[in-house]
């Protein structure tokens, strides 16, 4: 149990008797559940990607379950029987009024809608990657959850594991020295051909799915089969391609490893053309850092440097480029190059704590009351899912952007900074 400053307990004690005078169900924030007591949680989107997430929420309370498709709802059912079953997650949070957590796990387009709604309540928020569907919904998650004093954490699982801690450590005791560029690949592609448009034809809504809660804040448009499932992915209206696909997975690494926040710039390198409805074949995004360039490629492109140094080509991965030697990495691997130069080398002592899980952190964070014990809270997973967005961004405006984080623009393309953010389906507003 966390142990309170005499101050700190006044403060809390104030705000929960306004809260209690209100008549208002005090938030999350405001109590603590103890070391055996189970968590009241629902997860939204409970299945396909949502399936691991519910899996981990069994063994506190599952008090909801929500999803668009009758038939994943029913399927999730199975796995928590005593949770109410819900298609809008709307009903949800007007309903169930003793949440602690909230799992968020569908497409990219409706991460934000229900993740704010829920943290506004004052209910600690989990949500897969891509953070949100534009940079502006990742700005307004990040500050909602910082107001609220929340524990978040983005759904970039990988973050756990003993590999990437170990990267992290080598990267910051110095191994191939300071590190002035990074390399970040992955092999798929979630595209459409550059001339592919919208379909013409409208089939009718499966009887199993709920389509107006699908398309949820996005504006609206006839249901056809080429959306669902999964391949939401190649339209820009809900998803982000590739690079929202995977890029927080990998492009975490060196975010967590040099410290990074905000870029500076990003460009695309030798664009394919742009097709204003969806995802391109394969993309090259260069941003800039201060005294730092790190370059994504997908769809089949490579840095050249894996064949200048003899490194091999592996379907995805990241390399580090520093003064004394190349690291190489990707989710359970790591190397450092050049091979005989390394032979002898001797890693450094562990020193970040190890994970009890990515879901695990997030439930014990909440029991503790401690907003800054998970590892990928939405402080640090906003601004990386924003970097993410802004290589999307570069390809769709035509050419290099500069960036101001700081006023959340744009600077030399004015142009560009409608694709910051989105318009919203009445009803649906942020």
């Amino acid at each position: 149990m966390k142990t309170f400053s005499r101050r700190n307990f006044l403060q809390r004690c104030a705000a929960l008797s306004a809260l209690a005078t209100a008549s208002r169900k005090v938030p999350a924030w405001a109590s603590q559940k103890g070391i055996n007591e189970r968590l009241n949680v629902a997860v939204i989107g409970p299945w396909n990607r949502g399936h691991a997430s519910l899996h981990a929420m069994l063994k506190e309370n599952v008090r909801a379950i929500c999803d668009v498709e009758e038939s994943y709802l029913q399927k999730a059912g199975e796995m928590a029987p005593k949770a109410e079953k819900f298609q809008d997650y709307r009903k949800l949070l007007e309903t169930i009024h003793d949440l602690d957590g909230i799992c968020v796990c569908t497409p990219d387009h409706t991460h934000a809608a229900p993740s704010i709604q829920a943290m506004r309540q004052g209910i600690h928020c989990y949500c897969e990657k891509p953070l949100a569907h534009n940079v502006q919904e990742c700005r307004w998650m990040e500050e909602i959850a910082a107001e609220k004093k929340l524990v978040t954490q983005m759904g970039t699982q990988i973050h756990a594991g003993e590999n990437y801690r170990q990267v992290v450590e080598l990267v910051q005791s110095g191994a191939i020295g300071t590190v002035e560029e990074v390399h970040v690949w992955f092999g798929g592609s979630w595209s459409l051909p550059a001339d592919v448009q919208r379909p013409e034809e409208t089939p009718p809504v499966p009887a199993t799915l709920d389509w107006e809660n699908w398309i949820g804040p996005a504006p609206m448009r006839p249901y056809h089969p080429c959306y669902v499932p999964g391949k939401w992915r190649r339209w820009w209206a809900f998803g982000n391609g590739t690079m929202g696909d995977m890029a927080c997975h990998y492009i975490d690494l060196p975010f967590w490893a040099l410290g990074l926040k905000n870029c500076l710039s990003a460009e695309a390198i030798d664009p394919v053309p742009v097709n204003a409805e969806g995802a391109p074949s394969s993309l090259e995004i260069r941003f800039t850092f201060p005294n730092l360039t790190l370059t994504w490629y997908d769809g089949g492109r490579r840095p050249a440097l894996l064949k200048e140094k003899n490194i091999p080509d592996r379907h995805a991965g990241v390399l580090f480029v520093g003064k004394e030697g190349i690291l190489f990495a990707d989710y359970t691997t790591h190397q450092l190059y050049p091979e005989e130069k390394f032979a002898d080398f001797q890693a450094p002592e562990p020193w970040i704590p190890r994970s009890i899980g990515h879901h695990a952190e997030w439930l014990q964070a909440i029991r503790d009351n401690r907003p800054d014990a998970t590892t990928c809270p939405f402080a640090y997973s906003g601004r990386l899912t924003e970097t993410v967005l802004l290589g999307t961004v570069a390809f769709r405006a035509g050419g290099k952007i500069v960036w101001d984080a700081d006023a959340l623009q744009i600077t030399n393309l004015p142009a560009a900074n409608p694709l910051l953010t989105r318009q919203y389906r009445p009803g649906w507003e942020l």
